[in-house]
Protein backbone atom coordinates (compact mmCIF):
# COMPACT_ATOMS: atom_id res chain seq x y z
CA UNK A 1 0.00 0.00 0.00
CA UNK A 2 1.38 3.56 -0.74
CA UNK A 3 0.87 6.55 0.74
CA UNK A 4 1.80 9.91 -0.72
CA UNK A 5 5.39 12.21 -1.74
CA UNK A 6 5.59 15.42 -1.51
CA UNK A 7 8.53 16.48 -3.55
CA UNK A 8 7.04 18.51 -6.22
CA UNK A 9 7.52 22.19 -6.99
CA UNK A 10 4.28 24.31 -4.99
CA UNK A 11 2.97 27.33 -5.75
CA UNK A 12 3.57 30.27 -3.20
CA UNK A 13 -0.34 29.71 -1.56
CA UNK A 14 0.39 26.06 -1.43
CA UNK A 15 1.40 24.89 2.00
CA UNK A 16 5.08 23.02 2.18
CA UNK A 17 4.52 19.15 3.89
CA UNK A 18 6.79 17.02 4.86
CA UNK A 19 7.88 13.81 2.06
CA UNK A 20 6.39 10.62 2.91
CA UNK A 21 9.38 8.79 2.75
CA UNK A 22 7.38 5.31 2.76
CA UNK A 23 6.18 5.86 -0.76
CA UNK A 24 8.77 8.36 -2.83
CA UNK A 25 7.01 7.03 -5.61
CA UNK A 26 3.39 7.24 -5.15
CA UNK A 27 3.46 10.25 -8.06
CA UNK A 28 4.23 9.37 -11.03
CA UNK A 29 2.34 11.92 -12.96
CA UNK A 30 1.70 15.47 -13.08
CA UNK A 31 -1.80 15.42 -11.70
CA UNK A 32 -2.49 16.73 -8.64
CA UNK A 33 -5.28 16.16 -5.57
CA UNK A 34 -6.45 18.13 -2.68
CA UNK A 35 -5.65 16.37 0.89
CA UNK A 36 -5.42 17.77 4.75
CA UNK A 37 -1.93 17.36 6.03
CA UNK A 38 -0.52 18.31 8.50
CA UNK A 39 3.66 19.13 8.76
CA UNK A 40 3.98 18.99 13.00
CA UNK A 41 2.46 17.34 16.11
CA UNK A 42 -0.41 19.71 17.89
CA UNK A 43 -4.23 20.92 17.93
CA UNK A 44 -6.60 20.74 15.31
CA UNK A 45 -5.42 23.57 13.55
CA UNK A 46 -1.84 21.89 11.96
CA UNK A 47 -3.99 20.53 9.72
CA UNK A 48 -4.51 22.17 6.30
CA UNK A 49 -5.84 21.80 3.10
CA UNK A 50 -2.80 21.34 0.28
CA UNK A 51 -2.06 20.14 -3.14
CA UNK A 52 -0.59 16.94 -3.40
CA UNK A 53 0.55 14.89 -6.69
CA UNK A 54 -2.41 12.40 -7.09
CA UNK A 55 -0.61 8.84 -7.03
CA UNK A 56 -1.04 6.59 -9.83
CA UNK A 57 -1.85 2.25 -9.01
CA UNK A 58 1.61 0.19 -9.89
CA UNK A 59 0.85 -3.49 -10.93
CA UNK A 60 -1.67 -5.28 -8.52
CA UNK A 61 -2.84 -2.00 -7.10
CA UNK A 62 -5.92 -0.12 -7.54
CA UNK A 63 -6.59 3.67 -7.46
CA UNK A 64 -10.03 4.53 -5.38
CA UNK A 65 -11.65 7.96 -5.59
CA UNK A 66 -13.20 8.58 -1.78
CA UNK A 67 -16.11 9.36 -1.67
CA UNK A 68 -16.18 9.54 2.42
CA UNK A 69 -13.09 8.32 4.91
CA UNK A 70 -13.21 9.18 9.10
CA UNK A 71 -11.77 11.43 11.40
CA UNK A 72 -10.86 8.40 14.24
CA UNK A 73 -8.74 8.46 17.74
CA UNK A 74 -5.83 6.96 15.94
CA UNK A 75 -5.81 10.60 13.96
CA UNK A 76 -5.86 12.63 17.22
CA UNK A 77 -3.36 10.33 18.69
CA UNK A 78 -1.04 10.82 15.52
CA UNK A 79 -1.97 14.14 15.08
CA UNK A 80 -1.14 15.37 18.78
CA UNK A 81 1.50 12.73 20.02
CA UNK A 82 -0.68 11.52 22.78
CA UNK A 83 -0.68 7.93 23.63
CA UNK A 84 -1.55 6.09 26.40
CA UNK A 85 0.43 6.48 30.06
CA UNK A 86 3.96 5.37 29.42
CA UNK A 87 3.73 4.60 25.50
CA UNK A 88 5.48 8.72 24.80
CA UNK A 89 9.15 7.40 23.77
CA UNK A 90 7.29 4.56 21.12
CA UNK A 91 4.48 7.02 20.18
CA UNK A 92 7.61 9.31 18.58
CA UNK A 93 8.89 6.42 17.44
CA UNK A 94 6.13 4.87 15.81
CA UNK A 95 4.60 8.45 14.32
CA UNK A 96 8.06 9.72 13.35
CA UNK A 97 10.66 10.91 15.44
CA UNK A 98 11.25 14.85 13.92
CA UNK A 99 7.99 15.12 12.51
CA UNK A 100 4.62 13.26 11.10
CA UNK A 101 6.18 10.12 9.19
CA UNK A 102 2.59 10.03 7.50
CA UNK A 103 1.33 13.82 6.48
CA UNK A 104 -1.91 12.89 5.26
CA UNK A 105 -3.90 11.34 8.01
CA UNK A 106 -7.06 8.73 7.92
CA UNK A 107 -7.09 5.28 8.37
CA UNK A 108 -10.31 4.04 6.48
CA UNK A 109 -12.30 4.90 3.09
CA UNK A 110 -15.39 4.18 1.31
CA UNK A 111 -15.17 5.24 -2.46
CA UNK A 112 -15.30 3.89 -6.16
CA UNK A 113 -12.80 2.28 -8.11
CA UNK A 114 -11.07 5.01 -10.47
CA UNK A 115 -8.69 2.36 -12.31
CA UNK A 116 -6.65 -0.43 -11.76
CA UNK A 117 -3.11 -1.73 -12.29
CA UNK A 118 -1.90 -4.63 -14.49
CA UNK A 119 -2.95 -8.03 -13.15
CA UNK A 120 -5.71 -6.95 -11.32
CA UNK A 121 -8.68 -9.03 -11.01
CA UNK A 122 -10.53 -9.09 -7.98
CA UNK A 123 -11.82 -5.27 -8.86
CA UNK A 124 -12.81 -3.27 -11.97
CA UNK A 125 -13.26 0.43 -12.42
CA UNK A 126 -16.74 1.57 -10.91
CA UNK A 127 -16.69 -0.73 -7.83
CA UNK A 128 -17.73 0.51 -4.81
CA UNK A 129 -15.35 -0.19 -2.28
CA UNK A 130 -14.28 0.54 1.42
CA UNK A 131 -10.76 0.14 2.71
CA UNK A 132 -8.52 0.13 5.78
CA UNK A 133 -5.40 1.60 5.69
CA UNK A 134 -4.35 1.37 9.36
CA UNK A 135 -0.78 2.69 10.22
CA UNK A 136 0.07 4.01 6.93
CA UNK A 137 -2.86 6.61 7.15
CA UNK A 138 -3.29 8.53 3.27
CA UNK A 139 -7.26 8.67 3.98
CA UNK A 140 -7.72 12.26 4.24
CA UNK A 141 -7.67 13.04 0.43
CA UNK A 142 -9.03 12.51 -2.99
CA UNK A 143 -7.37 9.26 -3.74
CA UNK A 144 -5.76 6.59 -2.47
CA UNK A 145 -4.02 3.65 -3.72
CA UNK A 146 -4.46 0.36 -2.37
CA UNK A 147 -3.13 -3.35 -2.63
CA UNK A 148 -5.27 -5.25 -4.54
CA UNK A 149 -4.71 -8.15 -1.95
CA UNK A 150 -4.48 -5.69 1.23
CA UNK A 151 -7.53 -4.58 3.58
CA UNK A 152 -10.12 -3.34 0.54
CA UNK A 153 -13.67 -4.84 0.12
CA UNK A 154 -16.68 -4.56 -1.85
CA UNK A 155 -18.99 -2.06 0.09
CA UNK A 156 -22.51 -3.55 1.55
CA UNK A 157 -24.69 -2.05 -0.70
CA UNK A 158 -27.27 -1.79 2.89
CA UNK A 159 -24.39 0.96 3.72
CA UNK A 160 -24.14 4.29 2.47
CA UNK A 161 -20.42 5.41 1.40
CA UNK A 162 -19.95 7.40 5.08
CA UNK A 163 -21.11 4.22 6.85
CA UNK A 164 -18.92 2.08 4.78
CA UNK A 165 -16.43 4.70 5.33
CA UNK A 166 -16.66 4.12 9.17
CA UNK A 167 -16.77 -0.41 9.26
CA UNK A 168 -12.90 -0.75 9.67
CA UNK A 169 -11.23 1.16 12.44
CA UNK A 170 -13.92 0.23 15.49
CA UNK A 171 -15.36 -2.42 13.83
CA UNK A 172 -11.89 -4.15 13.39
CA UNK A 173 -10.57 -3.25 16.93
CA UNK A 174 -14.06 -4.37 18.15
CA UNK A 175 -13.95 -8.04 16.61
CA UNK A 176 -10.03 -8.52 17.57
CA UNK A 177 -10.75 -8.02 20.85
CA UNK A 178 -13.90 -9.92 21.70
CA UNK A 179 -13.01 -12.60 19.30
CA UNK A 180 -9.52 -13.37 18.47
CA UNK A 181 -8.05 -11.88 22.15
CA UNK A 182 -10.46 -13.07 24.29
CA UNK A 183 -12.37 -15.56 23.12
CA UNK A 184 -15.86 -14.86 23.33
CA UNK A 185 -18.21 -17.55 23.57
CA UNK A 186 -22.07 -17.10 22.47
CA UNK A 187 -24.19 -16.78 25.97
CA UNK A 188 -21.52 -15.28 27.90
CA UNK A 189 -21.86 -11.90 29.65
CA UNK A 190 -19.99 -8.77 28.03
CA UNK A 191 -19.86 -5.51 29.28
CA UNK A 192 -18.63 -2.18 27.20
CA UNK A 193 -17.10 0.45 29.43
CA UNK A 194 -17.43 3.10 26.29
CA UNK A 195 -20.21 2.04 24.35
CA UNK A 196 -21.07 5.38 22.76
CA UNK A 197 -17.67 5.91 21.39
CA UNK A 198 -16.49 4.40 17.49
CA UNK A 199 -14.76 1.49 18.84
CA UNK A 200 -17.45 1.01 21.41
CA UNK A 201 -21.35 1.39 19.69
CA UNK A 202 -19.38 -1.26 17.18
CA UNK A 203 -18.77 -3.54 20.36
CA UNK A 204 -22.00 -3.50 21.67
CA UNK A 205 -23.66 -5.12 17.96
CA UNK A 206 -20.81 -7.22 17.00
CA UNK A 207 -20.64 -8.66 20.79
CA UNK A 208 -24.47 -9.11 20.26
CA UNK A 209 -24.04 -10.99 16.84
CA UNK A 210 -21.65 -13.27 18.22
CA UNK A 211 -24.30 -14.16 20.90
CA UNK A 212 -23.42 -12.46 24.08
CA UNK A 213 -25.43 -10.86 26.46
CA UNK A 214 -24.50 -6.98 26.05
CA UNK A 215 -24.35 -4.35 29.11
CA UNK A 216 -22.98 -0.52 28.03
CA UNK A 217 -21.65 1.94 29.83
CA UNK A 218 -22.23 5.60 28.63
CA UNK A 219 -23.27 8.69 29.35
CA UNK A 220 -27.17 10.25 29.93
CA UNK A 221 -27.19 11.86 26.30
CA UNK A 222 -26.70 8.21 24.92
CA UNK A 223 -28.47 5.66 27.09
CA UNK A 224 -31.11 5.12 24.28
CA UNK A 225 -28.57 4.86 21.41
CA UNK A 226 -26.71 2.20 22.95
CA UNK A 227 -29.78 0.49 24.13
CA UNK A 228 -30.73 0.46 20.02
CA UNK A 229 -27.47 -1.06 18.75
CA UNK A 230 -28.94 -4.38 21.02
CA UNK A 231 -27.56 -3.75 24.18
CA UNK A 232 -30.12 -5.85 26.87
CA UNK A 233 -29.11 -3.18 29.50
CA UNK A 234 -27.11 0.10 29.80
CA UNK A 235 -25.47 1.99 32.41
CA UNK A 236 -25.39 5.58 33.15
CA UNK A 237 -22.03 6.00 34.46
CA UNK A 238 -23.23 9.86 36.11
CA UNK A 239 -25.89 7.81 37.80
CA UNK A 240 -23.98 4.63 38.86
CA UNK A 241 -20.94 2.86 39.17
CA UNK A 242 -20.74 -0.48 37.10
CA UNK A 243 -18.14 -1.92 39.73
CA UNK A 244 -20.27 -1.12 41.81
CA UNK A 245 -22.90 -3.38 41.04
CA UNK A 246 -23.31 -7.64 41.68
CA UNK A 247 -23.81 -8.85 38.11
CA UNK A 248 -20.78 -10.80 37.17
CA UNK A 249 -19.27 -10.49 33.51
CA UNK A 250 -17.17 -12.98 31.45
CA UNK A 251 -15.72 -9.91 29.32
CA UNK A 252 -14.94 -6.51 29.97
CA UNK A 253 -14.17 -4.68 26.99
CA UNK A 254 -12.91 -0.86 28.43
CA UNK A 255 -12.56 1.82 25.72
CA UNK A 256 -12.25 4.33 27.66
CA UNK A 257 -8.68 3.29 29.92
CA UNK A 258 -10.53 3.77 33.11
CA UNK A 259 -11.32 0.66 34.09
CA UNK A 260 -8.69 -0.85 35.96
CA UNK A 261 -8.01 -4.47 36.96
CA UNK A 262 -8.55 -3.61 40.39
CA UNK A 263 -11.66 -1.67 39.60
CA UNK A 264 -13.26 -4.79 37.93
CA UNK A 265 -12.05 -7.51 39.54
CA UNK A 266 -15.18 -7.69 41.79
CA UNK A 267 -17.60 -8.27 39.07
CA UNK A 268 -15.17 -10.72 36.99
CA UNK A 269 -16.77 -13.92 37.16
CA UNK A 270 -13.75 -17.09 37.14
CA UNK A 271 -12.43 -17.29 34.18
CA UNK A 272 -13.12 -13.43 33.35
CA UNK A 273 -11.02 -11.36 30.95
CA UNK A 274 -10.64 -7.52 30.82
CA UNK A 275 -10.09 -6.12 27.14
CA UNK A 276 -8.32 -2.65 28.16
CA UNK A 277 -8.37 -1.50 24.28
CA UNK A 278 -6.59 1.51 25.59
CA UNK A 279 -4.38 0.02 27.88
CA UNK A 280 -1.12 1.35 29.62
CA UNK A 281 2.20 0.39 29.26
CA UNK A 282 1.90 -0.65 33.07
CA UNK A 283 -0.68 -2.68 31.81
CA UNK A 284 1.05 -4.03 28.83
CA UNK A 285 3.79 -4.97 30.88
CA UNK A 286 1.29 -7.25 33.40
CA UNK A 287 1.52 -4.68 36.24
CA UNK A 288 -1.03 -5.21 38.41
CA UNK A 289 -2.28 -8.36 36.69
CA UNK A 290 -4.47 -11.10 38.55
CA UNK A 291 -2.97 -13.95 40.05
CA UNK A 292 -3.32 -17.21 38.09
CA UNK A 293 -5.40 -19.00 40.48
CA UNK A 294 -8.07 -16.35 39.91
CA UNK A 295 -8.25 -17.68 36.33
CA UNK A 296 -8.96 -14.23 35.10
CA UNK A 297 -7.07 -11.88 32.78
CA UNK A 298 -6.16 -8.87 31.67
CA UNK A 299 -5.80 -8.02 27.90
CA UNK A 300 -4.39 -5.58 25.81
CA UNK A 301 -1.98 -5.25 22.73
CA UNK A 302 -2.88 -3.56 19.33
CA UNK A 303 -5.58 -4.40 17.07
CA UNK A 304 -3.80 -5.83 13.96
CA UNK A 305 -6.85 -6.61 10.95
CA UNK A 306 -6.65 -9.51 8.32
CA UNK A 307 -8.40 -9.67 5.15
CA UNK A 308 -10.93 -12.28 6.93
CA UNK A 309 -11.36 -9.93 9.65
CA UNK A 310 -12.73 -7.04 7.01
CA UNK A 311 -14.65 -9.15 5.12
CA UNK A 312 -16.39 -10.35 8.37
CA UNK A 313 -16.96 -6.92 9.21
CA UNK A 314 -18.79 -7.01 5.78
CA UNK A 315 -20.60 -9.92 5.71
CA UNK A 316 -22.28 -8.84 9.38
CA UNK A 317 -23.34 -5.50 7.99
CA UNK A 318 -24.71 -7.11 4.39
CA UNK A 319 -26.95 -8.97 7.39
CA UNK A 320 -27.96 -6.24 9.28
CA UNK A 321 -26.31 -7.24 12.34
CA UNK A 322 -23.71 -4.36 12.37
CA UNK A 323 -24.20 -0.73 11.38
CA UNK A 324 -21.83 2.15 12.09
CA UNK A 325 -23.04 5.15 13.67
CA UNK A 326 -22.19 8.34 11.86
CA UNK A 327 -22.81 11.05 14.16
CA UNK A 328 -21.32 14.21 12.17
CA UNK A 329 -19.88 14.94 8.84
CA UNK A 330 -18.28 17.25 7.54
CA UNK A 331 -16.48 18.42 4.34
CA UNK A 332 -13.04 17.29 4.15
CA UNK A 333 -11.93 21.11 3.65
CA UNK A 334 -13.41 21.82 7.42
CA UNK A 335 -11.25 18.79 9.05
CA UNK A 336 -10.42 21.20 11.42
CA UNK A 337 -13.87 21.29 12.84
CA UNK A 338 -13.82 17.63 12.65
CA UNK A 339 -10.27 17.08 14.71
CA UNK A 340 -11.56 19.45 17.62
CA UNK A 341 -14.78 17.71 17.70
CA UNK A 342 -13.11 14.34 18.17
CA UNK A 343 -10.69 15.75 20.28
CA UNK A 344 -13.70 17.17 22.37
CA UNK A 345 -14.61 13.64 23.42
CA UNK A 346 -18.40 13.84 23.56
CA UNK A 347 -18.61 12.21 19.89
CA UNK A 348 -21.19 9.35 19.54
CA UNK A 349 -20.04 6.33 17.36
CA UNK A 350 -17.78 8.20 14.19
CA UNK A 351 -17.35 10.82 12.74
CA UNK A 352 -17.24 11.55 8.64
CA UNK A 353 -15.15 13.54 6.04
CA UNK A 354 -17.17 13.96 3.26
CA UNK A 355 -14.87 13.99 -0.12
CA UNK A 356 -15.72 13.61 -3.56
CA UNK A 357 -18.83 15.42 -2.37
CA UNK A 358 -17.38 18.26 -1.27
CA UNK A 359 -18.42 21.67 -2.74
CA UNK A 360 -15.28 23.09 -2.03
CA UNK A 361 -12.86 20.72 -3.19
CA UNK A 362 -15.31 20.20 -6.15
CA UNK A 363 -15.17 24.18 -7.12
CA UNK A 364 -10.92 23.74 -7.38
CA UNK A 365 -11.56 20.46 -9.98
CA UNK A 366 -11.88 22.86 -12.97
CA UNK A 367 -8.83 24.50 -12.53
CA UNK A 368 -6.15 21.18 -11.53
CA UNK A 369 -7.74 19.79 -14.90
Amino acid sequence: MKTFAFDRPRSPSTPRVPEDTTARRAATSSATMRAMVYRRYGPPEVVALAEVPKPEPKDGEILIRINATTVTSSDWRARSLTVPPGFGLLGRFAFGVFGPRHPILGTELAGIVESVGRSVTRFKPGDEVFAFTGGKYGCHAEYRTMAEDGLVERKPTALSFPEAAALSFGGATALIFLRNKGGMEPGERVLVVGASGGVGSAAVQIAASLGGDVTGVCGPSSVAMVRSLGANRVIDYTQEDFSAGSAPYDIILDTTGTASFRRCERVMRPGGRLLAVAGSFSQTLGFGKPSKASGKKVVTGVAAPKGDDIRFLAALAGAGAYRPVVDRSYPLARAVEAHAYVDAGHKRGNVVLSVYQDPELASTQGRRQ
